[in-house]
């Protein structure tokens, strides 16, 4: 059978069982979009290349299957660029496709050329120029192979628009035919047996351990191994900002999320532990602060799929290589061999001392509102108990991002979704889009910045367009919180450049040109009635306007550069019992 090798593009991507892509055509890629009318694959069509990214992005965390985007060359390619990091930093599992000049006319400066596999080589685990459209569906194919094992991460094909005009005889190409084109790609999925029994001794022993549970769980798919071996051994958990949800925030031993803005009780237990073992995590600099302070006493077992992270900012003391869900089913094979729970050391003591720091320490804001200013903590906790459990919580960057992550409980894996290693402001509504068309069974809510709100709003036609029904609560404080945070810490209060404001621009009206409802709440009284009306609304996007206390920080907060020993609780709380 003859295709173009755009019909191919098309063609391997339905073999990959995509059901929706997200893109923007342009000149490049257009051969590609005429096959797109006969798919039957979905496209959504977008209103900027950043927003397809996000959302393909959101798709991926919602369901844990790739996510694809689609847009042309040049701008196109480079406006995809900020995602594919995200997803990089984030190990999100994304397929993009990008348009390229003719292949003969690449490195002649050609309108809309860039050198798209240049700019995106440190962005992507692999990324392709095609050079012949006979290799498009081995390549389609292997960018889904690399996208989805090992490490998940993006990868990148940039199709010459001649390419994709030119014929070939269609094939599909075998599992030995990936392989055979991939022969130093081998993730290692088994751990190593030995280091797996040297990690159930150090268990057993621990009287101070501490599970640090990080977003491989959740890609791994080794939330209900976690638990088993949580359960087995009675050790309790931290969820880093990636891992939120892999293990439910009402279980008895989950401590909730460490680092910079985590809870005291989370940051102080890994800092007084005598063992952590880090299932999926990678020391990141926002939960370990001064590396030279972290978990001093700590001995560590570090299990992740990429060996590159093992030692990398923390020696372990036994390493394991492997896919986290296969290490864990070991691990607690491992731990009932050698006596099961009746081995574990007595870590009475540890328990005693964690529910202290939980009594003493808990999360808090001052609630009294006397002068009738709105609380954004208040805002979160009236929607977080106005969802289902199973609702999808998107959140964008900065102060609403750590209040969501601190006083939403998460209870599913899956529910949680956020830029973490990037950071990157505007991903919230894109990505909560894209979660939605993942999930349409599920309530999507995303919680939002002013500031955020204002890099991708636009998406909001998209799904509005599309009949996505998202919500999105912006917690309009008219600031960029976080960095005003900072300021008023650490810079004196010398407010530079940081000021938006609340009325401009006019979110309820901007809303509603998108096609959106569009709410706005100024006082606590009328925060539950506009979350009821948002919650009744499933006909198109509602946004709400919600108009915060600019003077609320997030607390507690490990300064930058400072050890964990050094966290700074909220002020009702003294000084951290330091």
């Amino acid at each position: 059978m003859k295709l173009t090798g755009a019909q191919a593009l098309i063609k391997s991507l339905e073999m990959e069982k995509v059901e929706v892509m997200f893109g923007l055509p342009g000149g490049a890629i257009l051969p590609v979009y005429d096959p797109i009318i006969d798919s039957s694959i979905r496209h959504i069509l977008v209103r900027h290349e950043q927003g397809a990214g996000h959302m393909a992005e959101g798709y991926a965390h919602a369901t844990g299957r790739p996510g694809v985007a689609i847009v042309t060359s040049g701008p196109a390619a480079t406006n995809i660029v900020t995602p594919l990091c995200d997803a990089y930093l984030d190990s999100i599992p994304f397929v993009c496709i990008t348009g390229q000049v003719p292949y003969g006319s690449i490195g002649t400066d050609a309108f809309q050329e860039c050198d798209t596999t240049g700019i995106t080589r440190s962005v992507t685990k692999h990324n392709w120029l095609v050079s012949k459209a006979e290799d498009i569906p081995l390549i389609v194919r292997e960018a889904f192979h690399l996208a989805t094992t090992g490490r998940p991460g993006p990868v990148l094909i940039d199709l010459p628009k001649d390419i994709s005009n030119q014929t070939m005889e269609w094939y599909w190409p075998t599992d030995a035919d990936v392989a055979a084109d991939l022969p130093g790609y081998k993730p290692n999925t088994k751990g190593h047996p030995k280091m797996i029994q040297e990690a159930a001794k150090l268990i057993a022993k621990a009287k101070q351990p501490v599970i640090y549970a990080g977003g491989g769980i959740l890609k791994a798919r080794a939330a209900e191994a976690l638990r088993q071996l949580v359960e087995l051994t009675g050790i309790p958990v931290v969820t880093t900002l990636m891992a939120r949800g892999a293990f439910p925030d009402s279980h008895e031993l989950c401590l909730g999320m460490p680092g910079m803005h985590g809870n005291y009780t989370a940051v102080t237990a890994m800092q007084r532990a005598d063992l952590l073992i880090a299932l999926g995590s990678r020391f990141d600099d926002r939960v370990t602060g001064k590396v030279g302070g972290f978990a001093p006493d700590a001995k560590i077992i570090h299990v992740d799929i990429d060996p590159a992270e093992l030692g990398k900012v923390r020696r372990p003391d036994v390493p394991i290589v492997g896919d986290c869900r296969l290490v864990i089913e070991e691990m607690v094979k491992a731990v009932n061999d050698t006596g099961g729970s009746e081995s574990q050391a007595d870590r009475s003591a540890w328990i005693t001392q964690i529910r202290e720091w939980q009594k003493d320490f808990p999360l808090t804001y001052d609630r009294s509102g006397d002068d009738g200013s709105l609380k954004p903590q208040m805002v979160i906790e009236t929607l977080r108990d106005a969802t289902p459990d199973d609702t999808v919580v998107v959140s964008g960057v900065g102060q609403h991002q750590m209040w969501t992550s601190q006083y939403w409980k998460v209870e599913h894996p899956y529910t949680w979704v956020n830029s973490g290693g990037l950071g990157t402001m505007g991903f919230a509504v894109p990505a909560a889009i894209g979660a939605k068309v993942g999930r349409p069974d599920r309530m999507v809510w995303a919680v939002d910045g002013d500031g955020c709100f204002q890099m991708t709003a636009q998406e909001l036609v998209t799904a509005s367009s599309e009949r996505i029904p998202v919500k999105i609560a912006i917690l309009n404080n008219a600031y960029l919180g976080m960095v005003r945070q900072w300021q008023e810490m650490f810079y004196e209060e010398r407010y530079s450049e940081v000021y938006l404001s609340p009325d401009l621009p006019d979110y309820v009206k901007w809303a509603e040109a998108m096609g959106c409802v569009g709410l706005r709440v100024e006082h606590p009284e009328e925060v539950q009635p506009a979350i009821d009306k948002a919650n009744s609304i499933n006909d198109r996007p509602v946004v709400i306007d919600f108009r915060t206390d600019s003077r609320e920080k997030v607390y507690p907060m490990v300064p930058a550069g400072a050890s964990n020993d050094e966290i700074v609780v909220d002020p009702s709380q003294g000084e951290g019992g330091r």
